[in-house]
């Protein structure tokens, strides 16, 4: 079930797949980290714990790129890169262009968002809200239209910061959910995903500092769904 897209005795990439949380915190669910930690501990023989920094996390509906710190130096270097913003994430999202629009008219074929988000704890969502709100914080992102067809648009999105729920909010509050996002608007039900994948990350290796580029396929329900959308485009 491991799809493993880089491996060193310092980090390790994994394809995330569609329906896993990334990390426990309590319970017997079954996580992506358990199951790197097991895939090292068997393949390497290790006795006991073993360590693995999780510098990275995806909502559950979310594929991808997902990276983790084999050891406590590396987990620290690659997490200081994550704060300064200097880990280029790309994301591939199919939204629906045909939802109503709250904010802007018709979508442009690239830009860039500026919003002011808040959790709501108790609702367990993310809103939209007044610059400088209390509690709120400042989300960027940029988008690019690959393809579109049907009502429906294939982003390429670069986040400029790293807040919870961050493209599935401000696509959606301007009228383009994601595909499946139920939470934020979407009609659809896409099995146990949503239309949101983390195609690349671009990071400097924690210790021989040269950058180094990861890409993930998208899920194979994508080329069924969105078959149109990702005509001629790299797997």
């Amino acid at each position: 079930m491991l799809d493993v897209l880089f491996e060193d005795n310092h980090c390790i990439a994994v394809e995330k797949p569609v329906g896993w949380p990334t990390t426990h915190y309590t319970g017997a669910e079954e996580t992506v980290d358990r199951l790197v930690k097991s895939y090292l501990k068997e393949k390497y023989r290790k006795p006991g714990n073993v360590f693995l920094g999780v510098v990275l996390r995806f909502d559950k509906p979310v594929s991808g790129v997902l990276l983790f710190a084999r050891t406590s130096k590396s987990a620290a270097r690659l997490s200081e890169q994550f704060r300064q913003g200097s880990v280029e994430k790309v994301y591939w999202a199919v939204v629906e262009r045909g939802m109503k629009n709250r904010v802007s008219g018709e979508m442009p074929s690239a830009g860039t968002l500026d919003d002011w988000l808040r959790k709501d704890h108790e609702r367990g969502v993310v809103e939209v809200t007044a610059p400088h709100e209390p509690g709120s914080k400042q989300a960027l992102l940029h988008f690019q239209t690959k393809t579109t067809h049907e009502g429906l648009a294939l982003l390429e999105v670069r986040p400029q910061t790293g807040r919870t729920h961050q493209l599935r909010v401000q696509l959606a509050h301007r009228g383009w959910p994601i595909y499946g996002d139920r939470k934020y608007g979407s009609p659809h039900v896409f099995g146990p995903g949503i239309g949101l994948h983390a195609r690349s990350v671009t990071f400097l290796h924690p210790i021989r500092n040269e950058p180094i580029t990861l890409v993930a396929e998208v899920p194979k329900a994508w080329r069924g769904r969105f078959a149109h959308l990702l005509k001629g485009l790299a797997p």
